[in-house]
């Protein structure tokens, strides 16, 4: 990791030795995971928040306090989240024998009739193997993406790489029924990539090693989607790239259009694609 100044507006104002891709939503300065406070538009630093809670009621539920206690320390409580989602319905999975996962796969030819297909294939997992090496990457990756994206970019980030990955295996094995959070996970590590260089990161030879190592893995098992991984690879670093260019929040408009294009576009893929195997086109 290069050495940068403190000044460097890639730093926490109150951490200079703390790399950040969040900006605070009133001052515009940038803050880490410890100094972001979630708010209705973004995040605010802790000047920021005090200013604001100056005249507000306080709030004494012990409950209220831990969350909001857990939010100002950092927690990626999003990939928490997503990870006790995925869990839970594995277990649901497991107790139901085939018939969950039957009915919340992604399968091309049907999802113009049952589009919630594209979302719930995404909790879904074929093996405990499966589930662990994804919740592992989304562990490692989702974590440290949250703290530096900030929770809405993040969860963005990840619909849209799975959504990718739905849309490739469309295009590229519509046959094929999956299942599995791989496209969003493989979205993570691309954008973890791209990210960490507009950051001034190393090279990252390692987790390009890692990516390609698991790609093939994909390309020589039959039971792996390799499709869902290529999709969610391209568009976690096309979403990646539009963060690094629309970072200052005077681009925040730019940002959301941007993002709601790709999204748009993935999905009318998966949808056309449908209606083709349907017969409505």
């Amino acid at each position: 990791m290069s050495q940068v100044p403190p000044e460097s507006s890639d730093h926490c104002y109150r951490h200079p030795d703390r790399q950040s891709f969040v900006l605070c939503q009133r001052c515009g300065r940038t803050i880490c995971g410890q100094c972001q406070t979630p708010a209705a538009v973004g995040v605010h630093c802790p000047e920021c928040v005090r200013e604001a809670q100056a005249s507000a009621p306080r709030v004494t539920s012990a409950t209220v306090t831990r969350l909001r206690g857990a939010a100002r320390g950092g927690a990626p409580v999003v990939t928490w989240s997503l990870i006790a989602i995925n869990v839970l319905v594995y277990v649901v999975q497991f107790v139901s024998g085939g018939a969950v996962t039957s009915a919340l796969s992604f399968y091309a030819p049907i999802a113009l009739d049952q589009p919630w297909r594209i979302v719930t294939s995404m909790f879904t997992h074929g093996s405990v193997l499966h589930i662990l090496f994804n919740m592992y990457a989304l562990f490692i990756f989702g974590a440290q993406l949250e703290r530096t994206l900030g929770r809405g970019r993040y969860l963005a980030l990840y619909a849209i790489s799975g959504l990718g990955g739905a849309a490739a295996v469309s295009l590229l094995a519509p046959g094929t029924p999956v299942v599995g959070a791989s496209g969003a996970i493989f979205g993570l590590m691309a954008a973890f990539f791209v990210i960490s260089r507009s950051l001034g990161g190393s090279n990252g030879i390692q987790l390009l090693v890692l990516l390609a190592i698991n790609f093939v893995i994909g390309l020589v098992s039959p039971a792996i989607s390799w499709q869902a991984h290529i999709g969610g690879l391209l568009v976690g670093a096309a979403v990646a790239w539009v963060f690094t260019k629309t970072r200052h929040r005077s681009r925040t408009k730019v940002q959301i259009a941007a993002l709601s294009g790709i999204g748009l576009v993935l999905l009318a893929i998966v949808l056309v694609r449908s209606a083709q195997f349907l017969g409505v086109l």
